[in-house]
């Protein structure tokens, strides 16, 4: 069973959920497909699954309702998260945690409430599966557990969801993964100006450590580059694997010189970094970056972009970095 510290490790338990990269993200059927199902089955108006964050709670589904997310501090669903358990509030104007509760004075009027941890394989409780009701309700032992199986299907697809977006190699983002975090760079600088960067690395004649050490040698060096990119990144950055020997890297709150500043510090490490083998050796890799602009509207132009730049490092001698001049039509 797990330590009931869990429970209030918040640090811990943000970076659990930040690790599903989850947030902000559309919808998808599979959690759709639960919350309709739960509302089948239970016989309610409304199923939500709720990722409570920091300071707010974002539901990745909700059927019944159109709320997308709601403020931390008058959320059910942060109760349910302090429990190992299902919570449970059969009639909300006789608790007086809620009776003044917005959610419960006004949309979407909530009257009775049962709540699932959601709790990852380490312990930490990142949400909940919602049930609510707008007329008092109370529910039974096989109601609550109907519920909870359906949470445990819930962190399964986050788990899954997980997975697919990560190279088991190296353990950096799929380039399905990473083109999702592409999407999501982009949406927040259209929306906010957010800045960001781009770099893309290629690691220099890869098919010559191929041909002379192998192939087990060559996936030792694509895990030795990526361990050390791991090593020299922020958290909040967001390393992928693009196929082959190229990775790329997305730079949050970063403009042109400090992202320019950033590559620079990385191929020199990289340059200086022995690969553990007998004898070791060392790597190069070629750098291209690229910040976001207005004029770049798809995650395709900002890729060739920073390809471009790194086609430029390669072509004047590899080992290098460069910085976009233009954007492709």
């Amino acid at each position: 069973m797990f330590s009931d510290t869990k429970l209030h490790d918040e640090p811990g338990r943000l970076s659990a959920l930040h690790r599903y990269e989850v947030l902000d993200t559309p919808r998808e059927e599979a959690f759709d497909r639960i919350t309709e199902l739960v509302r089948t089955v239970l016989g309610i108006p409304i199923c939500a699954v709720s990722l409570v964050d920091a300071d707010r709670q974002w539901f990745k589904a909700c059927a019944g309702d159109s709320f997308t997310q709601t403020s931390r501090d008058i959320s059910f669903c942060t109760h349910t998260i302090q429990e190992r358990q299902a919570f449970h509030v059969p009639d909300t104007q006789l608790d007086p945690r809620f009776a003044d509760n917005p959610l419960v004075t006004g949309a979407p009027f909530i009257r009775s409430y049962l709540g699932a941890p959601l709790s990852t394989p380490d312990g930490y409780n990142v949400g909940a599966l919602c049930a609510i009701d707008t007329v008092p309700r109370t529910y039974g032992p096989d109601q609550i557990r109907i519920l909870q199986s359906f949470a445990s299907l819930v962190v399964d697809e986050l788990e899954l969801r997980r997975v697919a977006q990560i190279d088991h190699l190296t353990g950096a983002a799929t380039r399905r993964g990473f083109s999702r975090e592409l999407e999501n760079a982009l949406s927040r600088f259209h929306r906010s100006g957010h800045p960001t960067a781009l770099i893309l690395l290629d690691i220099d004649h890869f098919k010559r450590v191929n041909d002379t050490y192998g192939h087990p040698v060559g996936d030792l060096v694509l895990k030795t580059v990526a361990d050390e990119l791991f090593t020299q990144l922020r958290q909040s950055d967001t390393i992928g694997r693009l196929g082959g020997e190229e990775f790329g890297i997305i730079l949050q709150d970063a403009e042109l010189y400090p992202a320019f500043e950033t590559a620079e510090r990385l191929r020199t490490h990289l340059e200086s970094f022995p690969v553990d083998y007998q004898p070791s050796f060392h790597i190069t890799a070629s750098f291209g970056v690229s910040i976001l602009r207005h004029e770049i509207i798809s995650i395709e132009q900002w890729l060739a972009t920073a390809d471009n730049a790194l086609y430029e490092a390669k072509r004047a001698g590899r080992n290098r970095s460069r910085v976009a001049n233009s954007i492709p039509a």
